[in-house]
């Protein structure tokens, strides 16, 4: 086991006057490598404390810029890091916060084509991402590389928090939620958004239930399910048994791989064909278009293409396309009678979630075309306007 230096033991003094911890227990937070997976409301704090705590090798693994709108709660970074990538600019703060550790930084996305072997790397997976898409990834290739997943989760005002296992025999992330939402069903943090502070209170569980984990002290969160409510600020803990019929853990796996076409986005469809058709027949037109492909239309078909951004106003103040007509969502039913229905409807918000919903209740009130414009203006900013300000 690593030994520890005068020096550290005069930083890490604090731990080793506690008797569950002391010094076997910290020469045992020297020797472990922890992945932190997202380097953004959670990863934060999650991945600050670590470090602080004298984890001896602390990868994080992001693919992502550092934007304006992330300095809410990502308090890894600051406005000198806006445009920088994610996992230089969580390094260099890392290496501030404890330079008796080794940050490992992984400039890429957990895919399924490298998470397995990345993940086999370290000993103790955090969580830190925002998507079901991932969570589900992340999930599935924790079980594989037998390696136990600290997760966390963040809406509103309210988080979670658990550590999955089965390894160890404990459940996994599916034993709770077998498989994703349906799309469109439960509007991600970009669309609902969430309390800043809040990324900290959960985040920092998730560093103490890794500590916990490597010091092997006192009892994790494995096989419970931790809630908080910020605006009540209550906590409650719900017992999560393993399910012997987990398509990832349990006693005939039906998933041993990472297929690709398992972890596509939520809001992502392969029921209907992609096409700029301007036919009037229904079928012609698809449910979903792409930023190139909305922008392509309204540039070839003005005369009968119309662009419905339902967004909040004050997102519009942000950033927006010219010519796109202003309905929020939550005014769409009351405003049914003004919409055309022998125009083709492009649907557009922040990133797709709530889009999608208006043009299912549109198809469904007897407007055939209508289509949702997938990643909304985000995704427009990126592809198509750069100049456009994201958040």
């Amino acid at each position: 086991m690593d030994s520890l230096s005068p020096d550290e033991l005069a930083r890490y003094s604090r731990h080793l006057l506690l008797q569950e911890i002391g010094r076997e227990g910290q020469q045992r937070l020297k020797a472990s490598r922890v992945l932190v997976v997202g380097a953004g409301g959670l990863g934060s704090p999650a991945a600050l404390y670590l470090a602080a705590a004298g984890v001896g090798t602390l990868g994080i693994a992001d693919f992502d810029r550092v934007e304006s709108h992330n300095l809410q709660r990502q308090l890894l970074h600051s406005d000198q890091s806006v445009g920088t990538s994610k996992v230089k600019s969580a390094g260099e703060r890392l290496r501030a916060t404890n330079p008796y550790i080794h940050i490992v930084e992984h400039d890429t996305a957990v895919t399924e084509e490298n998470a397995v072997t990345l993940f086999s790397s370290y000993d103790v997976i955090v969580d830190g991402t925002d998507t079901f898409a991932t969570r589900y990834l992340n999930n599935d290739a924790a079980v594989l590389a037998r390696r136990p997943l600290v997760y966390g989760s963040v809406y509103k005002f309210e988080g979670s928090v658990s550590v999955f296992s089965p390894a160890t025999g404990g459940p996994c992330y599916r034993c709770l939620f077998t498989e994703p939402p349906a799309a469109g069903t439960v509007p991600n943090c970009a669309e609902a958004g969430v309390l800043g502070a809040l990324c900290g209170v959960i985040g920092s569980l998730q560093a103490l239930e890794t500590i916990k984990w490597c010091t092997q002290a006192g009892n994790t969160l494995q096989g419970q399910f931790l809630t908080f409510d910020g605006l009540r600020s209550s906590f409650r803990s719900l017992k999560v048994p393993r399910d012997p019929q987990c398509p990832v853990c349990g006693l005939h796996p039906t998933i041993q791989t990472l297929d690709p076409r398992r972890y596509r986005p939520a809001c992502e469809r392969t029921t209907f064909e992609h096409s700029s058709s301007m036919s009037s027949e229904p079928t012609a037109v698809p449910i979903e278009l792409s930023v190139t492909e909305a922008s392509q239309l309204l540039g070839n078909h003005p005369g009968s293409v119309t662009l419905i951004d339902v967004r909040e106003p004050f997102e519009t103040e942000i950033c927006t396309i010219a010519g796109a007509k202003l309905i929020p969502m939550r005014e769409i039913p009351a405003k049914l009678s003004e919409l055309p229905k022998n125009r083709h409807l492009l649907i557009l918000c922040h990133h797709g979630g709530r889009s999608l919903r208006v043009t299912e209740f549109l198809r469904q009130n007897g407007f055939d075309q209508v289509s949702n414009v997938t990643g909304g203006i985000d995704a427009w900013a990126d592809q198509v306007d750069t100049r456009l300000r994201r958040y």
